[in-house]
This record gives structure tokens, sequence and C-alpha cells, in this order.
């Protein structure tokens, strides 16, 4: 019962945060930096508002790797009620699949005949990657059916809104109908992190399973000060990495400094075995962190007390107009350096307002968009609310003459109108020609009495 709820409050969580960066940026938001990118899809979103800042190709479809393994969690947590009670039984079977397939191992074949914690599985498959631990959590969850279990992997994407995404296995080995994208992955990700322990797991840098003298390592040389070497970078925190020939280096992770926080998707950079091993991602990351965090901040580009426009307005008496402001604060990352002339503001209203009017209650919306100083395309920022500084009261003279004005210029008013005066044509018209009638009659009456 704790863990459906946990699960129910993680679901809710997860879509307020989607809600939130389809209310908040509903397009993409690129700003404009110096970065040398490799990584062939990148998603950049800060937390804080849910709004993206930086995106390139963010909706093709990729390999994922082992970032695959941020949903294998999601279904094996949504799946198992005492992670620290449940064993599972490591079996030599499940072991023997991966065999020649050049996967990144934990040390779970050391307890095969034996069970490990399910929390255990869990480190040994997000730490140092673990295709062992992902396949018996699979199998596990599966009931001994590992397709049954990416079956429930793949009904969570969908659950999640996930349009571009499809798994074949657990663990991210090379299959051409796995893939996904750096938003679908975004996705899985922040609701991966509403659940417990997950953010505790990802960044953890070493770990020592039950019975094991020897430590999992982090694969993530982006947070592990002791190994990482000239790829560490202090700000940054989780999540998943993930390499194959086929996906190229991947990773998930987030970086914070001063208050602001990002996630960051990077899928598609340059690998291949014993060619190209340069660890592209966390340089990447590294580079779009330090931008993010240094150049760009958290502004209040429209308050609430801004007057966005002035609108025509009726049935108020003594006053034709009426201001509007944004019924709260517009809060958005942008450049350090923005200036009012990098921000443009179109609105949605009626081309006359009608008393009366409130400033609880909007009349319409502001699209607010962003353009560099160098003249690019203007990109949306945000929507908002228009509401009038100041409540506007209705006259009732304005209003009768307006139903009465109303009235007059109706259609029904005038198709009314119409048919009075014709039938008052057709009455007069006939009256005459009934008159002409009589008075013929009265002179062949008179010839005939003579």
């Amino acid at each position: 019962m704790k863990r459906i709820a946990v699960k129910m409050i993680s679901v809710f969580c997860a879509l307020c945060a989607l809600v939130s960066v389809s209310a908040v940026s509903a397009g993409a938001m690129t700003f404009s930096n110096n970065v040398d990118l490799h990584c062939e899809s990148v998603l950049m979103i800060n937390t804080d508002n849910e709004q993206v800042v930086f995106e390139k190709n963010a909706d093709e479809k990729r390999y994922p790797a082992s970032t695959t393994k941020i949903m294998t969690y999601i279904v094996a947590y949504e799946h198992i009620d005492d992670l620290d009670n449940t064993k599972i039984p490591i079996k030599q079977s499940v072991m023997n699949q991966l065999k020649d397939t050049d996967s990144s191992l934990a040390n779970v074949a050391a307890h095969v005949g034996s069970t490990m914690s399910a929390v255990d599985l869990l480190y040994s498959m997000m730490v140092p990657s673990g295709n062992d631990a992902a396949l018996t959590l699979a199998d596990y969850v599966g009931d001994g059916d590992v397709n049954k279990f990416v079956d429930m992997m793949n009904e969570k994407a969908e659950e999640l809104g996930c349009e571009n995404t499809h798994f074949q296995n657990p663990d991210g080995l090379h299959n051409e109908d796995h893939y996904t994208t750096a938003r679908d992955l975004y996705k899985i990700t922040t609701y991966a992190r509403t659940l417990p322990l997950f953010d505790e797991i990802c960044n953890t840098t070493e770990y020592y399973c039950k019975g094991d003298n020897t430590p999992l390592i982090t694969t993530n040389y982006l947070i592990d000060s002791a190994r990482g070497g000239q790829y560490y970078y202090r700000y940054a925190k989780g999540i998943k990495t993930g390499t194959t020939d086929e996906a190229g280096r991947c990773l998930v992770t987030t970086g914070s400094a001063d208050g602001n926080s990002y996630i960051l998707v990077l899928l598609g950079a340059p690998y291949k075995m014993g060619v190209q091993e340069e660890y592209y991602t966390f340089i990447d990351a590294a580079a779009l962190f330090r931008w993010a965090l240094v150049e760009l901040q958290m502004q209040t580009v429209k308050s609430k007390e801004t007057p966005i426009c002035e609108q025509p307005l009726k049935l108020a008496w003594g006053k034709d107009k009426v201001t509007l402001v944004p019924e709260k604060d517009l809060n958005a990352i942008v450049p350090s350096e923005t200036k009012p002339e990098n921000i443009v503001v179109e609105t949605e209203l009626p081309e006359i307002l009608e008393a009366p009017l409130s400033t609880d209650k909007p009349v319409g919306k502001a699209v607010v968009y962003y353009v560099d100083s160098k003249g690019g395309q203007k990109q949306l920022l945000a929507t908002v609310n228009l509401v009038p500084i100041e409540n506007v009261n209705r006259s009732a003279i304005l209003a009768v003459l307006d139903v009465i004005g109303t009235i007059f210029k109706s259609y029904w008013f005038i198709v009314v109108i119409l048919l009075i005066l014709l039938i008052m044509a057709i009455y007069v018209i006939a009256a005459k020609v009934h008159r002409s009638k009589m008075r013929k009659r009265r002179k062949v009456k008179k010839y005939r009495n003579f």
C-alpha cells in the first residue's frame, strides 16, 4: 500500500513537472553560446522552472546505450515492495545471456547460487552500469521472462508521454529497434528523480554490496573527484552514462551552483572502442554547465505591475480604455545581460473589452519572446495571463443603451423591420387596389341608376 502511494505521488510530481515545461517554454528555446559541441543530440533544462535553455536535435531518435537503465530502475523500483529485504536469486542462466556481449559488469556473478538484495542490485546497475544487475532485476520482476519486463518498460514510457521511445532490453545493449530521444529521456529521468533513492544511488561514486570486498566504482567521471581527473566537474551530480559503438557516448546529468540547477541530456558523442575513446559527453557537459551557470540567470522579465498594453473598453462610465498587466510576475531564465529590447511581447486579446472587469479575472494573454542582440529569430519564452490594472464597474445606463443598440443592429431585428415594412407596403398596395375597385363599382352602380 505504501509503495502504491509513493508511485501515485511520483506520477503526480512528474506530470506537474512536464506540464510546467509546456506552460513555461511551450517551444524550443535555445540561447546562443560559444560551446563547441561534440554530441549529436542535446537537451538542457533549468530544473527550477522547467525551462528549456538549449537544445540540439532533441527529438531525433538515438540509441540510448546504458541510459536505458534509468527506465529499468523505474520499473524495478515500482514492482519490488521492500528493496532492502527482498532477496533476489542470482542465476547462472541469466549470467550466461551476457556471454560475448562485451557488457559492462558489476560483481553479480560472484553471487551465483546465492541472493542479493534488490537495493544492492540497483546500486550494481546504476553505479558501475552493470548489465548483469539489470538483467537479474528484469528476470526477477518479469517472473523469469525478461521480455515481460521489457513490455513494462514500454508501457511506462507511453504512460510518461514518450513519443519516440521503444525498448528491446533492460540494459541498453545495441538493437536496431531500441531507441529514444533526448526529450523522451528527459521525461523518463524527471520521473525517476521523484522516486526514493534514485538521486542518491546515481550520485554514488563508490559502493560496497553486502558480502563484497571490492567496491562498485562509478562510470561517471564527471562526479568522481578521486578518479575523474580532467573530466571531474565539481558542480555536477549523477545521473547515468552509456556507451556502445552504435550509440556513441551518452550521458544524463545535473549541475547546480548559486541557486540555479540544470538537467542535461547528451546523446551520440563520438566513440569507437580502441579508436575514438575520448569522453566527449563529460567535456560537453562541463562546458554547457559553465556557460549556463555563469551567463544565464533567473530574471523577472515582466512584473505584475508592468503595463503591457491599453485596450479599448465599453460599458464603463467616463472610461474608454483600460491598462492591462501580467497576472503575476513572469520569471524566466535569460542571458545575464538581457536588455528590455531583447524582450518582445505580443498580445492575444478581444478587440474591445467589456465592463465589468476584475483584477483577478484574466481577459487575455501575453506571449513573451526573447530576441538576442544580434537580431536573431524570436524565440518563445513564456505566456502569461493579462488582467486589468484596476477593477472596472459597469454603467447600467450604458449597458441598457448597448442592449438597445445591439438589438437595433442585430440581424433578426433588421429582418423583422423589413418584414413589417413589407407587410405595410402590401397593406397599402392592397388598400389602394381595394379603394380603386370600390370606386369603379360605385361608378357602375351610378350609371345603372340612369
